[in-house]
């Protein structure tokens, strides 16, 4: 395994970091004890999970799993989407993040968060108050350090600005949604990352399932696929023509190569030098030991130049395309 300084932190991850988004959820206990186990064994040293990962209960997950070997790994949580329909367990109000951090430290069975995330952005929130508290949980030592989620660019400088004006660590890390189909964080998310030193560690390398080329244009997906089974920010995002379309030409040049696409997909998000860490969400053993095939693949100047081709940098697969989770407000 491969370890990189998460931005200009001395704290050191595993290049892969093992996300939980499916456990407790379409992963059973006994799964992902083997995942997380055979993760360990070949060094993974980087978990990640969320309070809203199936209400709470893959952070439950992920505390019985590190139970004996919590000082092994690097745990990563995340704070700010909805927990219930109560006007309060939401977003970041002092109240909400200081008691949300003492329910996601009971439910992972520690004492402390290694990473604290602000799991998303909201139109007009004012920063100052969810920095003022994570001031604190820092101050307390309930948590080491923080960073940012699904952020542009300019919110993530402000955020660096602010915590400079009120006299507290900035955000080591920022976990955006980054791939060779939705290549937009190039634009601003990732120099401005680059600029102040912040450590970048990509969600969803494969495109949620579509990078894997499991999923051909004009057929219906596979039963029991996530695409099948409705995934809501799936077909909000990469399920689109264009991006099918994509994903068989590269499939076609990794078999001709004799590389798994998945694991190119992986690679290349790797081979950016702003990247530090990738997170690999498995919903089985099997799809967890193929992520381990990425640290192996070579991203050539001939791949660079043909993922150039098919998907210009610094724009998504779909021209014109917008997260419609995150619109934008120009006017």
């Amino acid at each position: 395994m491969q370890y990189q300084n998460l931005g200009k932190s001395p704290l050191k991850v595993s290049r892969l970091c093992l996300g939980t988004m499916m456990f407790a959820d379409q992963t059973e206990l006994a799964e992902a004890r083997s995942i997380v186990d055979h993760a360990q064994e070949h060094g993974v040293n980087f978990i990640d999970t969320a309070d809203v990962y199936s209400k709470g209960r893959s952070e439950a997950m992920v505390g019985e799993l590190l139970k004996g070997r919590r000082h092994d790994w690097v745990l990563a949580t995340k704070l700010g989407n909805m927990m219930s329909e109560r006007p309060n367990e939401s977003q970041y109000s002092r109240a909400w993040v200081l008691r949300e951090c003492e329910a996601s430290l009971q439910r992972l069975a520690t004492d402390h968060i290694d990473i604290y995330y602000l799991h998303r952005d909201f139109n007009g929130m004012d920063l100052e108050e969810p920095l003022r508290a994570i001031a604190t949980l820092l101050q307390q030592g309930k948590i080491r350090y923080w960073g940012v989620s699904n952020f542009r660019g300019w919110r993530i400088a402000e955020m660096v600005h602010m915590a400079r004006a009120l006299n507290m660590p900035g955000p080591v890390v920022c976990q955006p949604y980054y791939n060779l189909l939705n290549r937009q964080p190039e634009v601003e998310v990732l120099p401005v990352c680059a600029h102040h030193g912040i450590g970048v560690v990509p969600y969803s390398p494969i495109a949620r399932g579509v990078l894997s080329g499991k999923y051909a244009p004009g057929s219906q997906p596979a039963e029991g696929s996530r695409a099948a089974r409705g995934d809501k920010r799936m077909l909000e995002t990469e399920f689109r023509e264009e991006s099918l379309q994509v994903a068989q030409t590269l499939k076609a040049h990794c078999d001709g190569s004799g590389r798994a696409l998945s694991h190119f997909a992986t690679a290349w998000v790797l081979a950016n030098p702003r990247v530090s860490s990738v997170i690999a969400g498995p919903r089985t053993l099997a799809q967890w030991t193929d992520y381990l095939g990425a640290l192996d693949c070579v991203i050539s100047a001939e791949d660079e130049a043909l993922v150039d081709s098919l998907v210009r940098p610094g724009h998504p697969s779909t021209p014109g395309y917008t997260d419609p989770a995150y619109p934008l407000n120009g006017r």
